[in-house]
């Protein structure tokens, strides 16, 4: 049986930051805490979602990391309680996204972070007491805004889920003109993030004829856009498309993903270099290939219906090879096409490959895969 939950109040738009004030008094928020980075802050965007709430005085918490952490969430989660605050308005990209789901939790429930997460059991022990959240994403590629889930690495050094219908943020303000900045590698790290996501939930095999419409769209978008916006960060189609196919993909997130994050997720909570900081959306783009001639032979028929569904998507021929366009769109983005240009060599493989076999979204891939098959397909990657 197909279970279909679409919730978020999501503004799609050039006017949609505008709306912020008006969706806080929907949900009850008087005193929020912002939650953002300092990229965005010294890019004045947080200081647009202030002057558009107009609500004074309200706290800001600016020191998310690239990839959100257990030791932010809980002192972001600190300054909520110290400021007596009753909401979460989070502008940013995915980090700060997930970050103030992180916040959301941990300033409303006992316990340490690691108790809620997803492989831990924790998803049910996540109650309607957290924070509600509003959504502001700057970039185009997590989906977040419209998602259930949050990444986390933990102070342990794993990077797991949270998941719970309960996380989903109340309101999403989806206004591509805060993107219009991004620069170009990070547009297409972060559109190519979206790319995955639409791809990857599409192949999921859970029976929901929605998701599939939602993520088939957003991936038309996207890969017609991207190269586009990459180009010229100006082009306001483009980036509304971008905007609109990174939600998307997450609003199909509930048919689940699979592999691509499956080996995402530990890579990157890998210290290269002495920290972690590898990006997850070139994460995505640089293992995509390698997981679809992997799950190209799952099943003939189905395998054969979907791929060709997506390659009439993304207006390719009849038989092209999918992963072979995934690896050319990547190279032609300038993003790295390699793990070892990223710093992942194969001496780091085995934490890798526990990483997959436990994460969350191993079991929702449409072929089973083995230690050997991630092994494969890591050593595809290089």
């Amino acid at each position: 049986m197909a279970y279909i939950y679409y919730l978020t109040h999501i503004h799609l738009g050039y006017d949609a930051l505008a709306q912020l004030p008006a969706e806080c008094a929907r949900i009850g928020i008087k005193r929020p805490l912002l939650i953002s980075d300092k990229g965005v802050v010294a890019a004045g965007i947080a200081q647009r979602a202030l002057d558009a709430l107009q609500f004074g005085d309200v706290p800001l918490f600016d020191d998310t990391p690239s990839n959100p952490t257990e030791a932010m969430v809980l002192a972001a989660a600190q300054i909520y309680r110290d400021e007596g605050c009753d909401g979460l308005i989070a502008v940013g990209g995915g980090s700060s996204i997930d970050l103030a789901k992180g916040v959301a939790i941990m300033a409303t429930h006992e316990g340490t972070l690691t108790h809620y997460a997803t492989i831990e059991g924790g998803s049910a022990k996540i109650t309607d007491a957290v924070a509600p959240l509003i959504a502001v994403p700057t970039t185009a590629g997590t989906g977040s805004e419209v998602a259930r889930g949050a990444i986390v690495i933990l102070n342990d050094g794993r990077k797991l889920g949270f998941h719970s219908w309960h996380l989903l943020p109340k309101s999403a303000l989806c206004d591509p003109g805060l993107t219009l900045g991004l620069p170009p590698g990070l547009t297409a790290a972060t559109g190519m993030d979206a790319i995955a996501h639409c791809i990857e939930t599409f192949l999921a095999p859970a029976f929901n004829p929605p998701a599939d419409g939602i993520a088939l769209d957003g991936l038309e978008r996207a890969w017609a856009s991207i190269e586009r916006v990459t180009t010229d960060g100006s082009d306001r189609e483009a980036r509304l498309n971008m905007m609109s196919a990174s939600m998307q993909g997450a609003m199909a997130f509930q048919k689940g993903l699979g592999c691509v994050h499956s080996l995402s997720h530990p890579l990157g909570g890998l210290k290269v270099n002495g920290r972690t900081s590898l990006h997850h959306g070139t994460l995505n783009a640089v293992v995509l290939p390698a997981v679809l001639r992997f799950n190209e032979t799952a099943d003939s028929v189905i395998a054969e219906r979907r791929y060709a569904r997506m390659r009439r998507a993304m207006n390719l021929p009849e038989h092209a090879d999918l992963a072979q366009a995934l690896f050319d769109m990547t190279a032609r983005l300038g993003l790295p096409t390699g793990l070892q240009q990223m710093g992942v060599d194969a001496s780091m493989f085995d934490k890798v490959v526990q990483g997959a076999l436990a994460d969350h979204c191993h079991r929702t891939n449409p072929r089973e895969a083995t230690a050997d098959d991630y092994r494969r397909m890591l050593t595809e990657s290089l």
